[in-house]
């Protein structure tokens, strides 16, 4: 019983930190200290403990010996690399539920849509509640897919990227088009055609990133040496440390 609980508190821990990295409470080199995380959410350090190296699997978090926790983040790469991905599992996403979407589904998103243009129109909402509604959609539309993988992937996926989704639909020219984009993705379904849908959920997407101005060859990866405290405990800014690369292979 001790044991479950652990298990449950670590993956309660493992959520709320990832949450907070993601959505941008915490800011990318920030230290993690087990001590804080503990005491702020009211846990012991074991499960913190866990928890970070759960993150750290995840790429959200990098484990420097004798240093501690610091937040890796999202890169931009990352980011682009996201939306490429999901813009084909949205288009397939799309396909699926066009062939599975129940009436109530469909009840469900046109509800979605009139209620972002309602708030879209009243000065200075849109930007929170537009945001929140877009995703409203896209949580009914993985529903839809009838696939708990496909679902499960676009969802996790979707919470990488909300920082940027947010940004984006923040422009109100973008959210318009966006709303505009989601009716016509249901309409599309409404009529049974799978390949329109698809492609009209899949061009969704791409749209969303080049309001972003998102190009492949702009955003370079992490590079492990980038971030200010290395894994072997030194600063990429010693001397010592400079002189040991320049003395290593290439």
């Amino acid at each position: 019983m001790e044991e479950y609980q652990d298990h449950s508190l670590r993956g309660k821990v493992f959520q709320k930190v990832r949450e907070d990295i993601l959505s941008g409470v915490y800011k990318e080199h920030e230290e993690l200290r087990e001590t804080v995380l503990s005491k702020k959410l009211g846990v012991s350090r074991t499960p913190v403990r866990e928890a970070l190296r759960q993150l750290e699997l995840e790429g959200l978090v990098t484990m420097i010996p004798n240093k501690g926790a610091y937040v890796t983040g999202i890169s931009q790469k990352d980011v682009y690399d996201i939306y490429r991905i999901s813009s084909v599992l949205e288009g397939l996403c799309a396909r699926w539920a066009t062939e599975h979407i129940t009436e109530e589904q469909i009840e469900g998103l046109e509800e979605i849509i009139l209620l972002s243009e309602f708030h879209l129109e009243r000065s200075g909402e849109q930007a929170g509640q537009v945001t929140e509604l877009d995703g409203k959609f896209h949580k009914v539309l993985y529903e839809a897919s009838n696939s708990r993988i496909l679902e499960h992937v676009l969802s996790d996926f979707h919470k990488y990227v909300q920082a940027a989704r947010s940004r984006s639909v923040a422009k109100k020219d973008r959210a318009r088009n966006s709303i505009m984009e989601h009716r016509n993705i249901l309409e599309a379904m409404k009529n049974k055609d799978a390949d329109l849908a698809e492609e009209l959920a899949n061009q969704h997407i791409m749209n969303v990133m080049d309001n972003l101005h998102m190009k492949g060859e702009q955003h370079d990866g992490k590079n492990q040496n980038d971030h200010p405290n290395r894994r072997d405990g030194r600063r990429r800014d010693d001397p010592d440390s400079l002189e040991d690369d320049q003395r290593s292979p290439s």
